[in-house]
């Protein structure tokens, strides 16, 4: 049976709930009945470190706080799990992973919602919060999300040109 991964990004943020979240064994056992194998963790500057508890759970486990690039651990995956940070989302949809967004509610003037809210009204991708995950997960599906195709810099360029006068 082949592999089928679900790789979990906090960035360079700490993220402990999520993780902690992700590692509840009725979560794991849900990733399990949907058929994942492994979960691939980047943990960011977190200090919780994830242990699946319940030995009956017959998922791999793994996980690594900081790498130079995660792309190669993206493009491994079927399931992106990642926190609402820009840079995370747009290389999971520039990869072109199924993805879920789990936003941070304890950030102050949380501008990463507004940016979770906005692409999942395009049919980018589907989002949550910690406390929803579990049933996020339950009834996900995401045969509706469509590709996610990066814009034409052209345009904005262009604006800029006039505005500063080089065209």
């Amino acid at each position: 049976m082949a592999e089928s991964t679900v790789f979990v990004t906090v960035g360079t943020t700490k993220f402990d709930l999520l993780i902690k979240t992700l590692c509840q064994p009725e979560v794991l056992s849900l990733l399990e009945y949907m058929k994942y194998t492994r979960i691939l963790m980047q943990i960011g500057k977190g200090e919780y470190i994830p242990k699946i508890e319940d030995k009956k759970i017959g998922i791999t486990l793994e996980y690594y706080t900081l790498k130079k690039s995660i792309a190669a651990d993206m493009q491994q995956a079927s399931l992106v799990i990642s926190h609402a940070g820009a840079g995370s989302i747009f290389e999971s949809l520039n990869a072109k992973k199924q993805l879920l967004v789990v936003v941070n509610e304890m950030l102050m003037d949380n501008h990463q919602l507004e940016l979770a809210q906005h692409l999942a009204k395009e049919g980018y991708l589907i989002y949550t919060t910690c406390e929803y995950l579990k049933e996020t997960l339950a009834g996900i599906d995401f045969s509706n999300l469509k590709p996610y195709v990066p814009g034409n810099p052209k345009g904005i360029t262009d604006y800029l040109d006039k505005q500063f006068g080089f065209k």
